[in-house]
């Protein structure tokens, strides 16, 4: 099995996009098994050390990934370093910067300005979607809206990610347009479909051009950590996939 998934975008000449799956050459033990990225969710820290290692070495990056110290907010970090940067999305316009945002249902989102000179990442959970981390993320851009393109990586998809009111108010009561992403599931409960959400949102900030989708974070053990399916099967831990961006 692949230790990532390449985005299917038309993204310009020399902008590489990508999200790694849970297997394919990393050494965390159950319930983090195998290829898990993530630094504050009880794994081992040498063996995730390790797994980031194995895969900047496969896919030739060329320069470690710039993590992020996510916290389910808006800020954005411009050109980020390597300290860690509290944020939840992150932009450059400096060839070889690999930007990076660690999801586990969470929404992954890769932008690229379409001459190629700029690009951007964002992690948008229901939460940072209804505060609006994808607005806030374009905003930092120097590209306007009609001239980016946009990747939308895994997640919670729409026939397994259930949420009760909060989520459902969060968007549906302050925009009534977004029902149509909500599907009745039991009394208080739907079904809710994040990269519909996600595109209503890249539209109303100007951006039509926008690929992926699709694949489900709860659904797909095989590929896919899920924080949600590891609190429904009882471990309650769950490693982290990495979407990673950058320009050569």
């Amino acid at each position: 099995m692949s230790a990532w998934i390449d985005a299917d975008w038309p993204a310009p000449p020399g902008v590489r996009a990508l999200t790694t799956t849970r297997y394919g050459m990393g050494v965390s033990q159950p319930p983090f098994d195998s290829l898990d990225l993530g630094l504050r969710n009880g794994d081992d820290v040498a063996a995730v050390a390790e797994n980031r290692m194995q895969i900047e070495s496969a896919l030739r990056l060329p320069s470690s990934p710039r993590w992020l110290r996510q916290v389910h907010g808006t800020s954005v970090a411009i050109e980020p370093g390597e300290d860690e940067p509290e944020a939840d999305a992150a932009v450059t316009s400096v060839p070889g910067t690999v930007l990076a945002v660690l999801t586990a249902d969470c929404l992954p989102v890769a932008f690229a300005a379409k001459d190629g000179g700029e690009i951007a990442v964002a992690h948008a959970g229901w939460r940072g979607l209804a505060a609006g981390v994808l607005e806030a993320t374009i905003a930092a851009m120097k590209a306007p809206p009609r001239d980016i393109v946009a990747w939308l990586g895994p997640a919670a998809g729409p026939d397994a990610y259930e949420i009760g009111e909060e989520v459902f108010d969060a968007f549906a009561a302050i925009d009534p347009r977004t029902a149509t992403a909500f599907v009745p599931t039991r009394p208080g409960h739907w079904h809710v479909d994040l990269h519909a959400l996600a595109k209503r949102r890249l539209a109303d900030v100007g951006i039509a051009d926008v690929h992926g989708g699709g694949l489900c974070t709860i659904s797909d053990p095989t590929r896919f950590f899920s924080h949600r399916r590891s609190t429904t099967d009882g471990s309650g831990r769950s490693g982290r996939m990495a979407t990673l961006a950058w320009m050569r």
